[in-house]
């Protein structure tokens, strides 16, 4: 690749190598995809549908950002948006409790295997049991 293009700030100067270099992998992105999908499992339990949808939206965004950076993943990302994601949505935009924690929990042993399948079998992700803390996870009161 030519080094000739560069980017200045008041820190210094680096070449687009160096600059694509530090865009995000899937090891930086999956602990935000984790949170994301522990905030979405206790908003629909909730029943703020509303967070829950942001928080799949975001995940969903996540992976664009993920099959951009890694694109030997590409494809089992989208499988696995596909596949769990959309049918997600859907139980999501339904007010579907019972479709959603079958698929939410089928999302979880998904993502164990798709770990394992690519050489990361340490990586086993679990729910947490408590919610998040720092957030209303209730239904939106009305305004």
């Amino acid at each position: 690749m030519s080094h000739d293009v560069r980017g200045r700030s008041r820190h210094g100067e680096l070449d687009l190598d160096q600059l694509v270099e530090l865009q995000p992998g899937l090891g930086r992105l999956m602990p935000e995809v984790g949170r994301r999908y522990w905030v979405l499992y206790h908003a629909a339990h909730g029943g703020n549908w509303g967070l829950a949808a942001y928080q799949l939206r975001q995940i969903v965004h996540l992976f664009r950002i993920g099959s951009t950076t890694r694109p030997k993943r590409a494809a089992m990302m989208e499988s696995y948006r596909q596949e769990i994601f959309e049918p997600l949505a859907a139980a999501i935009e339904a007010g579907d409790l019972l479709a959603f924690d079958r698929i939410y929990e089928e999302g979880i042993r998904s993502a164990d295997r798709f770990h394992a399948a690519t050489n990361h079998p340490e990586i086993r992700w679990r729910l947490p049991a408590a919610p998040p803390p720092d957030l209303d996870l209730g239904p939106t009161p009305a305004r």
